[in-house]
């Protein structure tokens, strides 16, 4: 029994057509549906997903991605496989439109887990990724104003961006992501980000970290979203395939997930879980997680923005 679902990351949407949001979600979503219901395989299915959601500039991911403190884009990526534990990804890429596809290739066609900076852009080349400029207008127009205020002194407390995020959590929703299982029972997952707005150049966050923002096991997959600092001290995703693994269901994994991290580090965060089984589950602890999922059976998408 095939199911997926996708998220558009966890925070508040602001400044945003809520409508646009779902309908970006829901063309995501069919995107990998369409290479289930062909019977092909949840890897990839969860690369198609995230790829329209890379090409989309509403979600913070391929183009439209955050800009660093500096100005520019830095992306991760990382993509998993649960039957043989397979994972692949790229930190701090550059001008690729994909890089979902890139951490992809960094699993079929090398030895290595992660590729970050310019050894990945060079890996990028070598596997036929035409340049790219992720940076959009709206993009550079944000970094310009809050840069502007942080350097007036606005924001203190840079160490932990908690003023910033306080202020403007639609900061927070800026990750990409998607988990299916496919008719075979074999699960995968896949996250994308541009990473937290004005971070400072070379932070590596939760997506590319095996068991922090992308996991998948042969018991299901999960992919997180939000302060990824919070995530990367406790291995949610790790977390959430533990628990699948001792016999929870993807929304009772969800709930649980979520609980542990409010119990521990407290970050704002959501979750996207499949099972083997077919069930999906999803829990955030923000205004907003625009989500979309489809499960065998049902006869439309499902979209939500909590």
């Amino acid at each position: 029994m095939y199911a997926i679902i996708a998220h558009g990351g966890a925070g508040k949407v602001r400044e945003k057509d809520p409508k646009e949001v779902e309908n970006g979600m829901k063309k995501a979503v069919e995107a990998g549906l369409e290479v289930l219901k062909n019977g092909g395989r949840a890897l990839d299915a969860v690369e198609a997903t995230v790829n329209v959601l890379e090409d989309d500039p509403l979600f913070n991911a391929g183009t439209g991605s955050v800009l660093t403190f500096d100005g520019e884009v830095e992306m991760d990526a990382a993509i998993a496989y649960g039957p043989n534990l397979d994972f692949g990804a790229v930190a701090g890429v550059k001008n690729i439109r994909h890089p979902i596809s890139l951490a992809k290739k960094v699993m079929e066609k090398t030895d290595h887990v992660l590729l970050a900076g310019n050894g990945a852009n060079d890996f990028a080349k070598l596997m036929g990724f035409e340049y790219h400029d992720p940076i959009t207008q709206k993009r550079k127009e944000q970094w310009e104003k809050y840069r502007k205020q942080f350097i007036n002194g606005d924001y203190k407390d840079w160490p932990k961006l908690r003023k910033l995020f306080q202020e403007h959590p639609e900061f927070l929703h800026g990750t990409v992501g998607a988990v299916a299982v496919d008719s075979h029972g074999e699960c995968a997952a896949a996250t994308s980000t541009g990473g937290v707005f004005l971070k400072l150049l070379g932070r590596v966050g939760d997506t590319p970290i095996p068991g922090a923002g992308t996991y998948a096991t042969p018991f299901g997959a999960a992919s997180s979203t939000g302060l990824g600092e919070g995530m990367m001290r406790v291995l949610i995703t790790k977390v959430a395939a533990d628990f699948l693994g001792m016999g929870l269901d993807a929304p009772h994994a969800a709930e649980a997930v979520l609980n542990y991290l409010n119990n521990t580090v407290g970050t704002e965060a959501g979750i996207i879980i499949v099972d083997r089984h077919g069930e999906v589950g999803m829990a955030h602890n923000t205004p907003d997680m625009p989500h979309a999922y489809f499960k065998e059976g049902m006869s439309e998408i499902k979209v939500a923005m909590r």
